[in-house]
C-alpha cells in the first residue's frame, strides 16, 4: 500500500498560501503524473486575462491550493475533533488520504478553455474527472496502489455519493476548499480586493458533525465576509462583459472551424490536425484524446486560423487574437424580443449575426439554504451554538439574509463594435445610427420614432 510518508516534506512556495507542504508520497505521486501535469496548460480564469492581465494563473496552482486548505483541516480535524467511537459524529482520521486526493483532483477533468470548452462541445468536467480517476490512467495507477478501491473512492467523493458527508461538503459545498482558494487566488491575480475574505479564521471555526461540517458561532462574520467576497467577485470579475466578449468570439471561432471541418474534411484536413479532429468529428471524445487538449493546442491552433482562406474563421481568430471583443449591451425579458430587428441590421451592415452577434446569460446564486425540493438542493452554511444547536446562516446574519436566494443575472447582447460607429462618411452611417437608437445608457430599449 502506497500509504508511507515521504522521508522529507517537500514545499512548494505559492502566493496565496505561502508553502504547499506535501507530507505522503501518493499525493507526491499524483502531482509528478502526466493527467496532473496537463493543468499547467489550461488557465483557471479562460481568458479573462484579455481583462485582468495579471489573471494568467493555471488550474494546477488552483488544484494544488484547495489540497493546502484540505491539508490543513485535516491536520486540525486530526488533532481536536478525532473520533472516539463510531457514533459520536466527529472526524475519523482515515479518510484523510481519501480528502487530500479528492481535493487535489477535483478538477483534473477541466477542459481548456475550461466553461467555454464545456458550454460548447458539451462536455462535463466533473465527470470526466471521475473517468480520469478511475479509467486507463497514470492518476489510475497511483490511486490504485493505495488500494485497489482507492480510485472508486476518491471518484465517489467527486459524485458527491461518498458514504462520508464530511468529507464530501470539504470538497464540495457552499464553502469548501474549492471555493475558498479560487477566491483568494483570483482575486489576488486579478489585482482585485473582492474576494479576500479571512480564511484563517474560518479554518480555525470549522468543526466536523454527524452531518457534514459546521462552524463555531464564532467565526460567523468571517463566513459572512467570505459569502459577500464571493458575491462581489462575480459581479465585478468572473460577469466581466468584455471577457464574456471574447468569450463568444472564442466560441463562434471554434464552431466555425467545427462546421467547416465536418463540410469539407479534405479541404481543411491540414490546418485543423490529428489532436482537433476527434473533438471535432462530433463523436464521443475518449479520456486520451481528451487530454491532448489544453489551452496551448487551442492557441496554436488560432494562430494558423489567422490566415485561413475561409473569411469568417480568419476574421474571428486575428479579433479574438488581437484582443477585438464584441461589444455589449444590456437587455432583459421585455426588451429581448428586439434583437430580431438588431440582428437584422448587423446582417446588412455584412456581418454573418449567427457569428458576430449573441446573447450571452451571466447567472449565479450567491448563497441559498437547504431546500430539499429543488432539482439540486444546496448545503446550508449551518453555525454551532453554545449550547449545541444549529443555525443556518442567513437566520444570524442579515446581510446575507438580503442576497440568500437572490440570484445574480446579468443579461447581454454582443454585437461587432463598428455598430456603433458615429463617422458620418461611413458607408453605413444611416444603419448605425439606426442601430444606436435601440441604446440608452448601454442598455436595449426600444427606439424613440423622434429621435
Amino acid at each position: 500500500m502506497l500509504t508511507e510518508k515521504l522521508s522529507h516534506e517537500k514545499v512548494l512556495r505559492d502566493p496565496i498560501h505561502k508553502f504547499i507542504h506535501i507530507q505522503d508520497r501518493v499525493i507526491l505521486d499524483l502531482i509528478n503524473t502526466t493527467e496532473f501535469q496537463r493543468l499547467r496548460r489550461v488557465q483557471q480564469l479562460g481568458i479573462t486575462s484579455a481583462v485582468f492581465h495579471g489573471a494568467e494563473h493555471s488550474r494546477f496552482g488552483h488544484s494544488v491550493g484547495a489540497y493546502e486548505i484540505a491539508r490543513r483541516i485535516t491536520e486540525h480535524f486530526d488533532q481536536y475533533y478525532a473520533s472516539v467511537r463510531a457514533d459520536d459524529g466527529l472526524w475519523h482520521p482515515e479518510e484523510r488520504l481519501v480528502t487530500l486526493s479528492a481535493a487535489l483532483l477535483h478538477d483534473i477533468g477541466h477542459g481548456a478553455f475550461s466553461h467555454t470548452f464545456e458550454h460548447l462541445f458539451g462536455t462535463d468536467h466533473e465527470a470526466m474527472t471521475q473517468a480520469i480517476i478511475t479509467g486507463d490512467t497514470e492518476i489510475h495507477a497511483v490511486l490504485a496502489s493505495v488500494s485497489p478501491d482507492f480510485p472508486n473512492k476518491v471518484a465517489s467523493v467527486i459524485a458527491k455519493t461518498y458514504h462520508n458527508q464530511q468529507v464530501v461538503q470539504l470538497i464540495s459545498s457552499q464553502l469548501d476548499v474549492d471555493r475558498m482558494d479560487y477566491l483568494l487566488r483570483d482575486a489576488y491575480f486579478t489585482g482585485t480586493k473582492y474576494g479576500e475574505f479571512d480564511i484563517d479564521r474560518i479554518l480555525r471555526t470549522m468543526k466536523p458533525t454527524p452531518n457534514g461540517i459546521g462552524f463555531d458561532i464564532s467565526g460567523m462574520h468571517a463566513v459572512e465576509d467570505y459569502v459577500v467576497s464571493r458575491y462581489q467577485m462575480y459581479l465585478q470579475v468572473y460577469f466581466h462583459p468584455v471577457s464574456r466578449g471574447m468569450e463568444v468570439l472564442l466560441e463562434h471561432l471554434l464552431r466555425r472551424a467545427q462546421e467547416l471541418y465536418l463540410a469539407e474534411t479534405s479541404k481543411y484536413s491540414a490546418t485543423f490536425g490529428p489532436l482537433l479532429a476527434p473533438l471535432f468529428s462530433g463523436e464521443q471524445l475518449s479520456t486520451a484524446d481528451y487530454l491532448r487538449l489544453d489551452d496551448h493546442v487551442f492557441m496554436a491552433y488560432i494562430g494558423m486560423w489567422r490566415n485561413h482562406p475561409d473569411k469568417i474563421l480568419s476574421d474571428l481568430s486575428r479579433r479574438f487574437l488581437d484582443r477585438r471583443p464584441l461589444k455589449s449591451i444590456v437587455i432583459d425579458d421585455k426588451t429581448a424580443p428586439l434583437l430580431e430587428e438588431l440582428e437584422q441590421l448587423v446582417a446588412f451592415t455584412g456581418y454573418n449575426p449567427i457569428y458576430y452577434t449573441a446573447r450571452n446569460d451571466a447567472y449565479d446564486l450567491p448563497y441559498d439554504d437547504y431546500k430539499p425540493n429543488v432539482a439540486k438542493p444546496r448545503t446550508q452554511i449551518e453555525f454551532i451554538l453554545g449550547d449545541g444547536t444549529h443555525r443556518e446562516l442567513s437566520d444570524l446574519s442579515p446581510l446575507v439574509a438580503a442576497i440568500k436566494g437572490q440570484a445574480s443575472l446579468d443579461q447581454r447582447f454582443f454585437f461587432p463594435k463598428d455598430m456603433l460607429s458615429i463617422e458620418p462618411e461611413d458607408l453605413f452611417a444611416e444603419t448605425f445610427k439606426k442601430f444606436r437608437s435601440y441604446i440608452h445608457n448601454d442598455a436595449l430599449t426600444t427606439p424613440n420614432p423622434e429621435s
